[in-house]
C-alpha cells in the first residue's frame, strides 16, 4: 500500500509509470475516527478507478466509495487500436474491477446512472435507486454525437466509431478482415477537442501496417477536419511517408453527411466511397454531466476549480477526465484522468478533515502511440498550478516528443499499459 511518505518520494516516476502527483496531499492526509463520509462516483474508467481506489488508500479506509459503472470489467481506449490493427485481442485490453471490491473495499453497482439531484445529494440509477453522498465524483469520459452528421445517426453499428473500446473496438477489427484486398479504409477525424488527439492518426498507422502484411493493394484514407495534424506532427508525417501510397492524408476535410447504405461519405467539394468507414463524431462530456446542469464550455466540456476538481459553482460535485474544459496544452487522455483522480482524491480527504486543499499540485502525462506493431512515439507534459491564472499551466523545458520512433519505446509503451492499469486497479 502506498502510504502518504511513500506517495511524496515517488513523485519523481510519474512520467514513466503511472504519474504520482508530488505535493499534491498537503499536511492533511491522516484518517482519523470522526464520522464516516460517502462518496459515490460514476464511472469507472482512468479516472473513476483510480479515485475509488486513492479514496480508499489515502483515506485508509475511513471514506466509504461506491463505484457506478455500466460495465462489468474495465476496457481500455489506450492500446485498443492494436486490437483494431490485429496485434492484440480485446481480452488483452480487459482488466476486472475485482480488486476495487475485493481488496479495496469499494462498493462496486453495475448499473446506470441516470439522473442526479444536487439538491437533495443523489445519483438515481436505472436499476438501484437512488443513492445518497456527501461528495460527488463525476468521471463519465464523452458522449459522441453521431446526429451532428448526417446520415449518421443510427448506422454506428454499419459505419463505426470504434472511439469507445468495447464492441466496437471489435467490430472495426472485423470489417476490416473482411474488407477485400484493393479496398479504401476511410476514416473521418472530427475537429479539436477530442478524446485522445494522437489516437486516430496512430490508428491510421495500425491499419495500414496491418493492410501492408495482409492487404498491400489497399489504402488508408484519412480525412481531417482539422487544418493540420493534431498531436507529434512532425513524427506521424514521417510514419505517413514510410507507409508511402498506403496512407493519404487530406487535411480541412470537413465530413457534411455520410450514406450507410454505400459507405459515402460526402465532404463539402468531394464524394468519398469506401469499403470501410470509420467516422468518429463531434463529441462532449458525457451526457449525464452536460444533462445534470453543470457549467459548460462551448455547450461541450465542463468548466471545473482547478485546485480540487469541482464544476465551477457546484461545490461537492468533481469531475474527472475527457470530459473537462483542457488547460492550455492538457490532453484529454487517460493518463490525465488517473491524474485528476489523485488531485480531487486529496482534495476531497483535505475538505473532510476541514483542510484546504494542496494550492500547488502538479500533474504529468504521457502518452504513447504505436506507427506499427512494434514502433512507437510519445509525448509527455508536466502541468503546474499557476495561481495568478487559476489553472494547470505547461512546465516550460519539461516533458517532450520522441527524436524518433523505435521499438524500446514499443516495450515502454506496453509496460505503461500495464503500470497504470495496476495503479486503477491493482
Amino acid at each position: 500500500m502506498l502510504n502518504r511518505r511513500d506517495f511524496l518520494k515517488s513523485a519523481a516516476v510519474a512520467a514513466a509509470g503511472t504519474g504520482a502527483l508530488p505535493g499534491l496531499i498537503g499536511n492533511a492526509m491522516a484518517a482519523t475516527a470522526k464520522a464516516r463520509h460517502h462518496v459515490v462516483i460514476v464511472g469507472g474508467g482512468y479516472g473513476g478507478a483510480t479515485a475509488a481506489k486513492y479514496l480508499r488508500m489515502w483515506g485508509k479506509g475511513a471514506v466509504d466509495v461506491t463505484l457506478i459503472e455500466r460495465n462489468t470489467s474495465f476496457v481500455s481506449c489506450p492500446i485498443s487500436n492494436l486490437v483494431i490493427g490485429g496485434v492484440k485481442q480485446i481480452e488483452d485490453i480487459t482488466v476486472s474491477y475485482d480488486n476495487l471490491k475485493s481488496k479495496w473495499g469499494v462498493k462496486l453497482i453495475t448499473d446506470e446512472a441516470t439522473a442526479i439531484d444536487l439538491d437533495k445529494k443523489t445519483v438515481t440509477t436505472a436499476k438501484h435507486g437512488a443513492i445518497a453522498w456527501d461528495r460527488l465524483i463525476l468521471s463519465p469520459g464523452i458522449d459522441l454525437l453521431p446526429g451532428r452528421i448526417g446520415g449518421l445517426e443510427g448506422n454506428q453499428e454499419r459505419i463505426p466509431h470504434a472511439w469507445k473500446a468495447g464492441p466496437q473496438t471489435v467490430l472495426l477489427r472485423k470489417q476490416l478482415e473482411a474488407m477485400p484486398d484493393g479496398g479504401v479504409f476511410a476514416m473521418h477525424i472530427p475537429r479539436a477537442p477530442y478524446r485522445c488527439p494522437p489516437g486516430p492518426y496512430e490508428r491510421a498507422c495500425l491499419v495500414a501496417n496491418y493492410l501492408r502484411e495482409a492487404k498491400p493493394k489497399s489504402k488508408v484514407l484519412v480525412l481531417d477536419a482539422n487544418g493540420e495534424i493534431q498531436s507529434k506532427k512532425a513524427l506521424f508525417t514521417q510514419a505517413f511517408e514510410r507507409y508511402g501510397a498506403l496512407i493519404e492524408y487530406v487535411p480541412n476535410s470537413a465530413l457534411q453527411s455520410v450514406d450507410a447504405t454505400t459507405l459515402t461519405a460526402e465532404l463539402e467539394f468531394d464524394s468519398i466511397k469506401a469499403d470501410v468507414l470509420n467516422v468518429i463524431p463531434p463529441m462532449r462530456a458525457g451526457n449525464i454531466a452536460a444533462t445534470t446542469g453543470l457549467p459548460l464550455v462551448n455547450d461541450a466540456w465542463v468548466d471545473v476549480d482547478w485546485l480540487t476538481l469541482e464544476a465551477k459553482g457546484l461545490p461537492g460535485v468533481h469531475v474527472l477526465g475527457d470530459a473537462l474544459f483542457p488547460a492550455p496544452a492538457m490532453p484529454k487522455s487517460g493518463h490525465m484522468a488517473n491524474q485528476h483522480a489523485k488531485v480531487a482524491a486529496a482534495a476531497i480527504l483535505n475538505l473532510f478533515e476541514g483542510l484546504p486543499p494542496n494550492p500547488t499540485p502538479v500533474v504529468m502525462n504521457t502518452c504513447y502511440s504505436f506507427v506499427d506493431s512494434k514502433n512507437v512515439i510519445h509525448v509527455a507534459s508536466v502541468h503546474q498550478f499557476d495561481a495568478a491564472k487559476k489553472q494547470p499551466m505547461p512546465v516550460e523545458g519539461a516533458g517532450g516528443v520522441s527524436a524518433m520512433a523505435n521499438d524500446l519505446e514499443g516495450k515502454s509503451a506496453l509496460a505503461w499499459a500495464r503500470n497504470i492499469w495496476a495503479d486503477m486497479l491493482a
